[in-house]
C-alpha cells in the first residue's frame, strides 16, 4: 500500500470534496431530525497510519463515544464515528431534549443511545452514498453499534473480526454546528477500508498505484 504515500494534494482535495458532499446531505437529514437548521463541514480530510489512529482523537486512553459500523459491497471495510463524551452528550440532548442525559456512566438512556445511532446511520449514509457516486462503487452500511469506551479499545474491537488490518485509514474531520450556537460539535470519520479495498477505492477516484 505504499502507493497512499504518494497520494498529491488535489488526489486528497477530492476526498474532501466528497466528504463535503455527503456532510451537505447529512445537514439536510439532520435539520429535518431535529427541526432545527444545522451546518456541516469537513475542515480537513487525511491518510493516517493505522497505528496512529487514536492519536487523532487525544490518545488511546481517551475516554469517546463511538458509532461502529461494517461496509459491505464492493469495497468492504469498517467505518468509526468518534467523538467527545461532552460534544456526544450535547448532541443527544438536542436530539431527544433531555438535558439529563449523560454518558460519564452507565446505564445510558435507551432513548439517548437510539438518537445518536439514528444520527449514525445518517452521517454513514451520506458519507457512503458521496463516496459510491463519486467511485462508481457500491457500498452498503450495516446496522451500526454504539460504544463509550477508551479510544484505542474501540478502534481494537471494530476490527477484532479482520483477519488482518490494512495500513491506513481516511480520516474525515466533520463539524455540525446550529446555526445559532457558539461552537461547533466535532467528530471523526475513520473509513478503515480492508487491505485490498484501500488499492480498489483509490483505483476507482483515478489513483494509479504505480505512479
Amino acid at each position: 500500500m505504499d502507493f497512499a504515500k504518494k497520494l498529491k494534494p488535489y488526489q486528497l482535495d477530492v476526498l474532501k470534496e466528497i466528504g463535503n458532499i455527503g456532510a451537505g446531505h447529512a445537514a439536510t437529514a439532520l435539520s429535518q431530525l431535529l427541526n432545527k437548521s444545522i451546518d456541516m463541514s469537513v475542515p480537513s480530510v487525511r491518510i493516517v497510519s493505522f497505528q496512529d489512529l487514536p492519536d487523532q482523537v487525544g490518545g488511546a486512553d481517551t475516554k469517546v463515544a463511538a458509532i461502529f459500523l461494517r461496509i459491505d459491497g464492493d469495497a468492504p471495510g469498517s467505518m468509526f464515528f468518534i467523538s467527545t463524551i461532552e460534544d456526544t452528550e450535547k448532541l443527544i440532548r438536542q436530539l431527544i431534549n433531555k438535558e439529563a442525559f449523560q454518558l460519564q456512566q452507565p446505564p445510558f438512556d435507551e432513548m439517548g443511545e437510539s438518537a445518536f445511532l439514528e444520527v449514525g446511520n445518517i452521517l454513514a449514509g451520506s458519507y457512503l452514498s458521496s463516496l459510491s457516486d463519486f467511485t462508481q462503487l457500491s457500498l452498503q452500511p450495516s446496522v451500526p453499534g454504539f460504544s463509550v469506551d477508551m479510544a484505542g479499545a474501540i478502534l481494537s474491537y471494530g476490527l477484532i473480526s479482520l483477519s488482518e488490518v490494512g495500513d491506513y485509514a481516511i480520516v474525515i474531520d466533520t463539524q455540525m454546528m446550529e446555526l445559532e450556537a457558539e461552537k461547533p460539535i466535532s467528530g471523526h470519520f475513520f473509513l478503515l477500508p480492508d487491505p485490498e479495498s484501500f488499492e480498489i477505492i483509490f483505483s476507482a477516484l483515478g489513483v494509479d498505484r504505480h505512479e
